[in-house]
C-alpha cells in the first residue's frame, strides 16, 4: 500500500503519482465508453499529457485529485476530485472518473464519493459542493443523489459530445444538508 490520504472499507485515496501513467491511466482517457459522459475523448491523450497534468495538479491548492486503488490488490481503478476550491465562496466541484470497467456498479463510486465530500466539509471546510453531468449520465446522476445532492437546474444544450449537444444537469448539496452516516 502506497501513502493513503483518505481510507475507506475497500478502497484508500491517494495523490496521483507519476507511475500510475504506466497502468491504464492513459487507456481510460481514450476509451470511448469510459469517457461517454464526461469532458475527455476529444484529443488524444498520451504519456507527456498525463505527466503535465499531474505535475500541475499535484502544485495546486486549488484541485484536489486523487487516485481511487483497491486495497485488495493495489489496483488503480479511477480517480475523484473536489476541483475549482474556492476558498472565498468555500465551494468545490466535485467529479470522479471510474476507469476501470471491471469495477462499476460494484459501489466503489459511493465509498470513495462519500471519502471525499467528508473530507471537503470536514476537512476543507466547504460550504458547498456541486457537480454537473450530462442528463443521460443516469449513474452519476443516481450517484449525486445517493450523496444528497439536489438538482439545482438544467443548462440546455451546454455539451456537444457524440456528435449532439446535451443538457447539463446541475447539483449541489450545502455542509447542513450532508449526513455522514449515508
Amino acid at each position: 500500500m502506497k501513502i493513503p490520504f483518505l481510507i475507506g472499507y475497500r478502497i484508500y485515496l491517494r495523490g496521483l503519482e507519476e507511475k500510475d501513467i504506466d497502468g491504464n491511466y492513459i487507456k481510460w482517457l481514450n476509451d470511448p465508453e469510459v469517457c461517454k459522459f464526461n469532458s475527455h475523448h476529444f484529443f488524444p491523450y498520451d504519456k507527456g499529457n498525463a505527466i503535465e497534468y499531474i505535475k500541475n495538479i499535484n502544485s495546486s491548492q486549488n484541485n484536489l485529485i486523487l487516485a481511487i486503488i483497491l486495497k485488495k490488490g493495489d489496483i488503480h481503478i479511477g480517480n475523484i476530485a473536489l476541483q475549482q476550491i474556492n476558498r472565498i465562496y468555500q465551494s468545490a466541484e466535485f467529479a470522479i472518473l471510474l476507469g476501470e470497467k471491471k469495477y462499476w456498479n460494484k459501489g466503489y463510486a459511493k465509498e470513495a464519493a462519500k471519502l471525499v465530500l467528508n473530507h471537503g466539509f470536514l476537512q476543507l471546510n466547504l460550504e458547498r459542493i456541486y457537480c454537473g453531468t450530462l442528463a443521460s449520465n443516469l449513474p452519476m446522476r443516481k450517484l449525486a443523489k445517493f450523496l444528497g445532492m439536489k438538482e439545482e437546474g438544467i443548462r440546455r444544450n451546454a455539451i456537444f459530445k457524440n456528435g449532439k449537444y446535451h443538457d447539463v444537469v446541475e447539483y449541489g448539496i450545502l455542509h447542513k444538508e450532508y449526513s455522514t452516516s449515508s
